[in-house]
């Protein structure tokens, strides 16, 4: 080997790889906690009128709460009025959902 040369014996795996392997390790988790917020902010787009859902910033479900943020206090508000519509949708989409919070977090 030459100078500066670093021997590396096991074969490098690309990222997507290292998720697929395993859904029980700690990088599995976070791709499927990602792809469950995903899911569900794009089930809402579909079912939250456009102006108030310009303003959620972001959707998570933990255990049997999924809670939904939006970008200010004020639309916070308009938000649960528009959650407490389709809330029966939301517990028929999400069978484990038992609570649905609205909280506030500004856009980054």
């Amino acid at each position: 080997m030459g100078s500066g040369a670093v021997s590396n014996s096991r074969k490098l795996e690309s990222v997507k790889a290292l998720l697929s392997r395993s859904s029980h390790s700690a990088l599995g988790r976070v791709a499927e906690q990602r792809q469950a917020q995903a899911d569900w902010r794009k089930w809402l787009e579909n079912r939250l009128p456009g102006d108030v859902n310009t303003h959620v910033t972001g959707v998570v479900e933990r255990e049997d709460v999924l809670t939904v943020f939006a970008d200010s206090a004020v639309w916070s508000a308009r938000l649960r009025y528009a959650i407490a519509e389709i809330d029966t949708e939301i517990r028929a989409a999400g069978a484990s959902v038992r609570k649905v919070v609205i909280r506030v977090m500004p856009k980054a």
